[in-house]
């Protein structure tokens, strides 16, 4: 909880940021026996998976309890979370409802897999694991976050002596990123604040460089604050849907900032990278295996629209066709709407997104079909 304190202290849009990452923690941190949080279904639900979580590691051996206390210590560092293991008692819960025998291979015997499902004489291999959103974003919501707190102070100042509503555009062709290292070219919120306020000081409205291009113009007097939110979204329409808005505003006007990278986002691409790297470490080829993927940090518009466009399904079903999907037989995608498994109009229908191989030699077992048959 100290450290994500921390982590909240820039501002409050970095807080906003920070409160989503890390609702389960949050929550959890609350307290589970407190009856006001019962509230909700998404609540409830996370009760019920931690609860079911605490059980699991009551019946676990002493080296399996040590692992899974390692699990714990790995989502209680840095920006990392608790999803991932809840990801995984969830999934677990998932296939034992298809009536799979679910045996913890991972916790309990140090198998680089997670579960080992049998079902009427078949048995299969499967790996739960997990993917940012913002891994497939040249802008990251992170960093922007960090950003847009980080020159709030600057353009209040700025505004106070400009008085009127301006939109600064900015076009960030290599990125924004929270850690110069994190890719190669990419500028970090800090230089870009640098950037702008340099530019304002010299009282220019436009500057290019190879890490941003910025554009300051005049929006229209009627831009006042109660006009704010028909005004972000006509923006973020020309912008795209997902621009990155920050609005400061003052007694003296308001400045908009709208900013977009040099091309979409991608972030199915970055789910099938992750997938790629999977079977030769986490699956053995001995057995028919299945990827249980989570995708973290998404909203339901983004979830939505992954879904609505196959994006998802496209990218999943190249990957499939791969040499690196051999021992692949099925692969899953889940967010966190369908891990909190509450009713939700943007959580996928049969709990996940599925898609199976039908070059797997085991893709037809009719054992299986319930977590190998596509869903789509």
């Amino acid at each position: 909880m100290h450290e994500i304190a921390c982590q909240a202290a820039l501002g409050p849009r970095s807080a906003a940021a920070v409160a989503q990452r890390h609702a389960i923690e949050l929550t959890i941190n609350r307290g589970c026996g407190i009856a006001a949080l019962r509230d909700t279904p998404a609540t409830q639900r996370l009760i019920r998976l931690v609860s079911d979580a605490v059980g699991l590691e009551r019946r676990l051996s002493p080296a399996g309890r040590c692992r899974f206390a390692e699990a714990v210590q790995a989502g209680l560092q840095g920006d990392a979370t608790l999803a991932p293991l809840l990801h995984l008692v969830r999934t677990a819960a998932l296939q034992e409802q298809r009536g799979f025998t679910v045996h913890f291979a991972g916790l309990c015997d140090g198998a680089p897999f997670d579960l080992l499902l049998s079902r009427r004489g078949a048995t299969a291999e499967l790996a739960c694991d997990t993917v940012s959103a913002e891994a497939g974003r040249e802008v990251q919501r992170a960093a922007w976050s960090d950003f847009a707190d980080r020159i709030e102070p600057d353009l209040q100042a700025w505004l106070a002596k400009h008085p009127g509503t301006h939109l600064l555009r900015l076009t960030l062709p290599l990125g924004l990123r929270k850690h110069a290292e994190e890719q190669a070219g990419a500028i970090t919120p800090r230089m870009l604040q640098q950037c702008i306020c340099r530019m304002l000081a010299r009282g220019d409205r436009r500057e290019d460089s190879p890490t941003a291009v910025l554009r300051l113009e005049p929006l229209p007097t009627m831009a006042c604050r109660k006009d704010e939110q028909p005004l972000l979204t006509q923006i973020r329409n020309e912008f795209a849907p997902e621009a990155h808005l920050c609005v400061t505003t003052c007694p003296q006007g308001m400045l908009v900032m709208a900013a977009r990278a040099g091309h979409d986002d991608e972030i199915g691409a970055a789910i099938s990278r992750r997938m790629a790297l999977l079977p030769p470490a986490r699956l053995t080829g001995t057995r028919p295996g299945i990827l249980a993927m989570l995708l973290e940090d998404t909203d339901r518009a983004e979830w939505r629209s992954l879904r609505e466009r196959l994006e998802l399904e496209s990218e999943v079903r190249r990957f499939l066709v791969g040499s690196a999907a051999r021992a692949v037989v099925a692969v899953s995608c889940s967010s966190r709407f369908e891990l909190l498994d509450c009713p939700d109009p943007d959580a996928a229908a049969d709990a996940e997104l599925r898609f199976r191989n039908p070059d797997h030699p085991a893709a037809h077992l009719a054992a299986l079909a319930p977590s190998v048959l596509s869903s789509l």
